[in-house]
């Protein structure tokens, strides 16, 4: 079975398929732009999801699967693409990762999109019944609920933790996307390591937020960000992109990760987290609590709660201090939930066909 996936490279969809192949689904490789032309990141936006592509392409695959990278593309485009679909005869199916796109500051443009997508899918997909439960109510259609793949593999899952001294309580930051706010968390988190024995706040910015002419450049936004390093506890370090193997070193080498989300649906970085034993403490928008086991506090489009981050904080602390281990999953666990997830995926595949 032949699936046309957008993308087919993300962490995400290539730990959809069958380890052992036995799921008999072969995803076609990005088609990558002569031109050479890239976001922000160093990826490009899709080339199956521009007109035109379907249709020159029909005849090498048989479904038609959108998970991320539509944002790129207009919805009069999305729509064209969408009839090519359906002149053709290949069905859609759709993975709703995200309810609200993580990077627009306003929620329009992405639900245009989806509007489009969601009218000409054979079948949804989601990662959580909280998600399920908003596509029904938003577009009156059923999604299947799927979790997430592994993100790491057999060997970084199986490498066993130091119990690390201090209590590293960590928050990246990393270019300031459109759902983080930041300053507000580190405040509360500033004060809350301040009373625990053992404990510092690490805070990680990129370069880039500090280069004029970038697209990310903030410089009030980052200089804020260097005054927390003046209190004993807290250290600021202001760094390039990590590299998988450097993020996963980092991950691995804090105890607490907080997630500074106002919105948002669904979190590769949760699931990282969860694949190494990094606690993480999760906002309440969203659906992270359902995804996979973590801590929470209250924060939101429509307020935040201090005080449930002190609770969550104090929380983790004390787990550390009694040398409990923070949630993590086992190979053996991921490697059988990837199998099912095959043949979840080769099911629904083989209905749409139907």
């Amino acid at each position: 079975m032949r699936v046309a996936s957008v993308p087919a490279s993300h962490v995400y969809v290539r730990h959809l398929g069958d380890l052992d192949g036995a799921d008999g689904v072969v995803r076609l490789p990005d088609p990558v732009p002569a031109d050479g032309r890239t976001v922000p990141g160093g990826w490009w936006p899709p080339l199956m999801l521009e007109p035109g592509w379907v249709t020159d392409n029909h005849h090498r695959f048989d479904v038609f699967h959108v998970h991320f990278g539509f944002d790129a593309i207009s919805p009069q485009a999305l729509a064209e693409v969408m009839q090519e679909l359906k002149m053709h005869n290949k069905p859609l199916v759709y993975t709703v990762h995200d309810l609200r796109n993580p990077h627009h500051h306003e929620p329009v443009a992405h639900r245009e999109r989806q509007d489009v997508l969601v009218a000409a899918a054979s079948a949804l997909i989601t990662l959580t019944s909280g998600a399920a439960q908003v596509i029904s109510q938003q577009w009156g259609s059923a999604a299947t609920v799927l979790p997430h793949p592994h993100v790491l593999d057999r060997g970084r899952m199986e490498n066993p933790r130091r119990q690390p001294e201090p209590f590293v309580v960590a928050l990246h930051v990393k270019s300031r996307r459109a759902n983080m706010d930041p300053l507000p968390v580190l405040d509360t988190l500033a004060e809350a390591v301040a009373g625990l024995p053992g404990a510092v706040l690490q805070i990680n910015v990129h370069d880039e937020v500090f280069e004029p002419g970038n697209h990310w450049y903030a410089p009030e936004f980052g200089a804020a960000l260097l005054d927390y390093g003046s209190l004993p506890h807290v250290r600021v370090h202001v760094l390039p992109y990590f590299t998988e193997d450097e993020l996963w070193d980092y991950l691995s080498s804090v105890r607490v990760s907080v997630l500074p989300y106002r919105f948002g649906t669904h979190s590769g970085w949760l699931e990282a987290c969860y694949d190494l034993g990094t606690e993480v403490i999760a906002p309440s928008c969203g659906f992270y609590r359902e995804q996979r086991p973590c801590g929470e506090y209250g924060f939101a489009e429509d307020g935040f709660d201090p005080d449930s981050l002190h609770r969550a904080v104090a929380k983790a602390h004390f787990r550390w201090a009694a040398g409990q281990p923070a949630p993590r999953a086992t190979w053996s666990q991921r490697r059988a939930e990837r199998a099912v997830l095959a043949r979840a995926h080769r099911e629904i595949y083989a209905q749409v066909l139907a």
